[in-house]
């Protein structure tokens, strides 16, 4: 197992491009100049990722008012992806990382504590980045329930 990456406020985020729901290419780049958070979970209609994934549908239009554009990354296919955003009526775009090169880049997989046992996998984190695509707040291993409410205190939306 490898050194995970630890990103800090202030540090440029890692740009990448991946594949939405839709097999539409999404870049960070193309996100320059908006405000972004990015939120990485483990899988797709899962119990806790669809409680974190409709949290995030829930807060979209006062977040998306304050200026923040709301992107979610999973190791799930763009197949896997689009029954998730149907099923749960998420609009936001969900990006698939199937080798978790983006995850790795992020610092949102490697070691984690999984019921008293250490495994590899992906570390629920969310990462809010600024106009300048820079990290303004990294937070990690964060639990489902919650979160959401917790970082929008956070960010006072």
């Amino acid at each position: 197992m490898t050194d995970r990456v630890v990103l800090e406020p202030g540090q440029e985020a890692p740009d990448f491009t991946l594949l939405d729901q839709d097999g539409n290419t999404r870049a960070l780049a193309q996100y320059q100049g908006k405000r972004v958070i990015l939120f990485f979970y483990p899988e797709a209609m899962t119990p806790g990722c669809t409680t974190e994934a409709c949290d995030f549908r829930d807060s979209t239009l006062p977040l998306e008012a304050d200026g923040y554009h709301v992107l979610g990354v999973s190791r799930d296919s763009v197949e896997k992806l689009r029954r998730f955003a149907d099923r749960d009526a998420l609009e936001y775009p969900l990006l698939s990382d199937p080798d978790a090169a983006v995850h790795r880049a992020y610092g949102a997989f490697g070691e984690k504590n999984n019921y008293g046992r250490i495994v590899e996998g992906v570390i629920r984190s969310t990462f809010v980045i600024d106009e300048q695509g820079r990290i303004a707040h990294a937070l990690t291993n964060v639990k489902a329930t919650g979160h959401v409410a917790r970082l929008r205190k956070l960010l006072d939306v």
